[in-house]
């Protein structure tokens, strides 16, 4: 099932995808799902950000990256910076490389404190596509990923939840420049697993429902530049589209 986040006369709804309308729905993260009554046309729709969470978070997988001594970390990403698809991403000038980074993106379903492997995926809502643009060089000056993540639109978030992705370890996930592939990897190049990403994070701090675990890049940072238009493809989800100025 996708679910959407959809701008209408009366403020955001959310919405669910039924043979080419979304209907709205009252509450994503509630079971069963209570409908409105009301639907929009695909081609009627203004996609927001699927979900505005609280909290985002990246994970570091040090050890194999980079050979750094630590293991598995995370680190937290204003949510301010969370940008829907087709807005702009403002890159910082006189900065360095501004990287897009393809990922797979974890929304949070209901609240998630200290998840063991076996039921970690239960508190999971569903997966969406995530770019999480970076001025990579500042990580030489600000080991705590401020400076190089907090760029206006920094954090392109859609285009929907896929609550139903086959398998979140399996995605594939292409990164294109100008329609050009430019990064074709997956989760299955990730040395922690989606599961090892949520048991970690959560047995420090709870996750409430709508919050955002981005599982890491395998090999998708590619330089982009002002002008550029930018497609993170995720199997299984669809396409995250952005443009650079």
């Amino acid at each position: 099932m996708r679910i959407a986040r959809i701008s209408t006369p009366t403020g955001p709804q959310h919405a669910v995808d039924r043979a080419g309308t979304w209907a709205h729905i009252v509450d994503p993260f509630e079971e069963p799902l209570c409908y409105t009554g009301g639907s929009t046309p695909h081609g009627d729709a203004e996609l927001l950000p699927p979900v505005a969470p609280a909290v985002v978070l990246g994970i570091g997988h040090n050890l194999t990256l980079n050979e750094h001594p630590l293991p598995l970390q995370a680190w937290h990403k204003s949510a301010h910076t969370v940008a829907a698809p087709g807005e702009e991403i403002v890159a910082a000038r006189n900065r360095g490389t501004v990287n897009a980074e393809g990922e797979l993106a974890v929304v949070i379903g209901k609240t998630a404190a200290g998840l063991t492997a076996e039921n970690a995926l239960e508190h999971v809502l569903g997966y969406t596509c995530v770019n999480d643009v970076t001025n990579v060089d500042q990580g030489a000056v600000d080991e705590r990923n401020f400076q190089g993540k907090s760029g206006v639109n920094y954090t392109p978030l859609g285009p929907w939840i896929e609550t139903s992705l086959p398998d979140p370890e399996q995605a594939g996930i292409e990164v294109r420049v100008n329609g050009v592939a430019r990064a074709q990897s997956g989760t299955f190049n990730l040395p922690s697993t989606v599961v090892d990403c949520l048991v970690y994070v959560t047995s420090w701090l709870t996750l409430e429902p709508g919050d955002v675990v981005m599982t890491g890049a395998p090999g998708t940072a590619v330089p982009v530049a002002p002008g550029d238009r930018v497609d993170i493809v995720v199997e299984g989800i669809g396409t995250l589209s952005s443009t650079v100025s």
